[in-house]
């Protein structure tokens, strides 16, 4: 369940991960490689929380096609 701070709407990453569709993992990785740079903010828990403008990120992400010659 989302949960408001001072006005702003912030996901944990399960939920996170459910409304971009990447797997947790995924968005684990890509923050540990600095691919987005979302997720720094955590709540007493420890645990990630997401913005709108991070989940947006993490579709972004997604859409991107690779293909060999990036890797090169």
């Amino acid at each position: 369940m989302p949960v408001e701070i001072k006005g702003t709407v912030y996901y944990k990453i399960t939920e996170s991960s459910q409304l971009s569709g990447v797997s947790k993992s995924t968005i684990h990785r890509w923050i540990r490689e600095g691919i987005i740079t979302g997720g720094k903010l955590r709540n007493r828990n420890g645990w990630r929380l997401f913005t709108e403008e991070d989940i947006a990120e993490i579709k972004a992400e997604a859409g991107i096609v690779w293909t060999e010659s990036d890797s090169e």
